[in-house]
């Protein structure tokens, strides 16, 4: 599993704060992919686990559901109080999650568990927040995800630029003790160009890595580099990212 430097991925989330909304594309497909994947029922508990600027949380506030919205980044949390989008905050690891006064109905978390060090120790501890007969459902990115962009920077030098998810085997294995189903969905974004390709990363957050990265400056020649080695569609440059689903139901 990764060692994952949490002050630094909070900090970068922390930075997107303000500006999520404008590059929360896939955010928005993977809950709504999330979302058909549940029961139609009203949840009376339910804890956002990375929550980000609190719009599911809002979501299901607006649900009637009793919200408590997690995150690791203060800004982040911050921005959801601002915009009143739950009844609770808490400002926590999803892996070291304290001792909460109730249970839960349903837990959610879309698209944070990647940023976890052990995805078994990430579950565990969600699975422990669930009432009996509660629900679990989280979303992540698998092996393979973000392509065009580690080919286009091949081309430019041999530094990483973006994390490597697990495989599915590895994250069905990881469901394995419990009572689940999990579905593979593969969504791929279009922009205009690489710059603006990268910055969808950059306008979520999604520019930590776990092993670190180089310090060379994007200069402008090497983003007509980084241009010429997209894997262009219809004069377009592509992000494809395989997005795993999981919703787990508590004995």
């Amino acid at each position: 599993m990764a060692n994952v430097d949490k002050q630094a991925v909070a900090a970068a989330f922390g930075r997107a704060a303000a500006h999520y909304h404008q590059h929360d594309e896939l955010q928005r497909l993977s809950a709504a992919h999330l979302l058909a994947q549940l029961p139609a029922q009203t949840f009376a508990r339910v804890l956002d686990a990375g929550c980000g600027p609190g719009s599911y949380s809002r979501y299901w506030r607006s649900q009637g559901s009793h919200v408590t919205a997690l995150d690791l980044s203060h800004e982040m949390l911050q921005h959801a109080r601002e915009h009143q989008s739950a009844d609770l905050y808490l400002q926590a690891d999803i892996e070291d999650i304290p001792p909460l006064e109730s249970d839960f109905e349903l837990v959610w978390s879309n698209l944070a568990v990647q940023w976890c060090s052990d995805i078994r120790v990430a579950l565990d501890g969600l699975y422990r927040q669930l009432s009996p007969g509660g629900i679990l459902a989280f979303t992540t990115l698998t092996a393979g995800s973000l392509p065009e962009l580690n080919r286009a920077w091949q081309a430019v030098d041999h530094h990483p630029h973006a994390n490597r998810f697990l495989p599915e085997q590895t994250l069905r294995e990881a469901l394995a003790p419990y009572r689940h189903r999990a579905t593979v969905t593969t969504y791929t974004l279009a922009f205009p160009d690489a710059l603006s390709a990268m910055r969808s990363l950059k306008g979520i957050g999604a520019t930590h890595l776990h092993q670190g990265r180089s310090n060379r400056t994007l200069t402008r020649g090497r983003l007509q580099q980084l241009q010429l080695a997209w894997p262009s569609q219809a004069g377009e440059c592509p992000l494809t990212y395989h997005l795993f689903t999981g919703v787990i139901v508590r004995d």
